[in-house]
This record gives C-alpha cells, structure tokens and sequence, in this order.
C-alpha cells in the first residue's frame, strides 16, 4: 500500500469519528446505556466474523496467556467506559467538553509515558504541556468546576492506549476479545431491559432496529481504517491529522447542536491549540531529523 492511500484511510478514519455525534444524535431517543450495550453486540458480531471468517485469527496465544487476558479485560473496561462517556456527552449537548478531552489526550499520553515507559520530555514538550494545564487551569477557575467529563474521556483513552502498547497484541484479535469480554453484560442488560419493558425503542421500529445494528460497522470500520493507514503513514502524519476529529466534534457542538462557547472555553483552547502547535512541530522536525539520519546512514552503507 502506498503513502497516499495510508493517508486516504487516516483522513477517512478520523472523518468518520470527528462526524459520529451527528450519528449518536439520530439515537438521541435510546439510553446511552443501552447505545453502549448495542455497541459491544454489534461490534463483536462483526469483529467475530471478520477475524474467524476473513482473518482467519489464531486466538489461542491471548486466551493461554494470563497476562494477556488480564491487560485485554482492563482495556475492554477502559474502552467501555470512555464509549458510554462520550455518548452521554452528545445525547446531553456536551460534545465541547468532549472535543476538549479528545484535545487534551496527547498531553496525557505524554504524562503516561514519563511515568511508565520512563519517557523524558524535552523543553518544548514541558512547553506544551504548560501551555495544555494553563487553559485547563482557567477554564476551571472560570466556571469553578473541575472538567471532570474531558480529563476522563482523555484519561481513560489514554490509558486504554498505553495498556494496549504494553500488551502488544495485534488490533483485530486484540478488539474481538475486548468485545466478547463485556459480551455477556452487554447481552444481559438488554435482555433485563426488554423483560422489565424499560427498553427505549421497539422491536417493531425497523428503522431504529437498522440504525442500532450500524454501530457495528460505525465502531468497527475507522478502527480497521486507522490500522491499515499505520501500516505506511509515520506517526508524526497520524498524530497531526488526530486533531481533525475533535475539531470536527467541536464544530458540530457549536454550530449544529447550538451548545454554550464562551470566552472561558476561547482562551482555553486557545493555550491548548499554542501546545499543540509546538508539539506538533517538535514531532515533525524529529521525524524529519530521523529520516535524515536513516538516509546518511543508508548511504555511507552503500559507498
């Protein structure tokens, strides 16, 4: 696969996941609960076909190892969590705090790395994540409440992404098994919605039913996007295009779902988009000096 299509399948993968609230909203009448639990149904349908049918995935290695199947049930929890998370933010018109966590997620995996990869940051790094904590800081001070929903959808992404490295479990095997883990729950909790009649949609509303069956693909198909796109683009490219997403997701709150942006959340964004501007240009020239080195080397080689 060439680099224009990894970039092609990262554009795509980022699209789709910037625009999914207009998606959530159009289930605005069903439970995030019950989105969640229809997300994981779905999903491992989908993941389970795809890795025994197309895949042919050899699952013994991650069912044998402990270890591996401790870290996939943390994960499988982490990534639960954050779905049921941002969901209730766009069904409850909070979808800027949202694009916020999803700003704020690289300075988290930073912060991760230095306390468990024992990574070390550089001066424009401290820079950044200055700049990240100073609008965090006012928006706090301003409105004198923590952002609690941002700092947890950012948290629990990020630590989702730092076990999933830690791990080292390619990403197909790895999502089926997160997806089968919380499978029974998922299909426990809708089975006691429908007995108890407190489910939020009918089985005779064929247009809802197709609706909650797509979250398979919605969940599955940017995820299997972002995996091949790894295959060719550097990180440095997938770290830049990242921010289409949340700045997707902000455009959609404010000028679609008409939510609250006051000066509070300008002069915050403002200190995290400084951060990132600097972080992203630390990240390009040392993707550039490594691809120099790889060439000088590469040469003295074949002189």
């Amino acid at each position: 696969m060439n680099k224009s299509k990894g970039i092609f399948y990262t554009v795509g993968a980022y699209l789709i996941w910037g625009s999914s609230p207009l998606y959530w909203y159009l289930l605005s009448g069903i439970t995030p609960y019950e989105i969640v639990a229809h997300r994981i149904l779905w999903s491992a349908v989908l993941m389970i076909i795809l890795s025994t049918v197309v895949f042919k995935t050899n699952f013994r290695p991650i069912l044998k190892s402990k270890k591996k199947m401790l870290y996939l049930l943390c994960t499988s929890a982490l990534i639960t969590l954050n779905w049921a998370l941002y969901i209730w933010a766009v069904e409850n018109k909070h979808l800027v705090d949202a694009s916020l966590g999803y700003y704020i997620n690289p300075f988290i995996n930073v912060i991760l790395g230095v306390l468990f990869l024992k990574e070390r940051l550089t001066g424009i790094q401290k820079i950044a994540l200055t700049f990240a904590f100073f609008g965090v800081a006012y928006l706090t001070f301003s409105y004198g409440s923590f952002p609690f929903l941002a700092i947890i959808l950012a948290g629990t992404f990020s630590l989702y992404g730092l076990l999933r490295k830690k791990i080292q479990i390619e990403s197909m095997p790895a999502l089926t098994v997160e997806t089968i883990v919380v499978l029974p729950i998922a299909l426990g909790f809708l089975v006691m919605t429908f007995i108890n009649h407190t489910n939020s949609y009918q089985i005779s509303d064929v247009s809802t039913l197709l609706l909650i069956m797509l979250v398979g693909p919605i969940t599955a198909i940017p995820l299997f996007l972002f995996g091949k796109a790894a295959e060719t683009v550097s990180l440095t490219t997938l770290g830049f295009v990242q921010y289409l997403s949340p700045s997707l997701q902000l455009l959609i709150g404010i000028l679609l779902f008409k939510e609250t942006f006051t000066n509070a959340h300008v002069i915050c964004f403002g200190f995290i988009w400084l951060g990132l501007i600097l972080y992203t240009v630390y990240l390009i020239k040392g993707s550039k000096s490594l691809s120099e080195n790889r060439f000088n080397i590469s040469k003295s080689k074949v002189v």
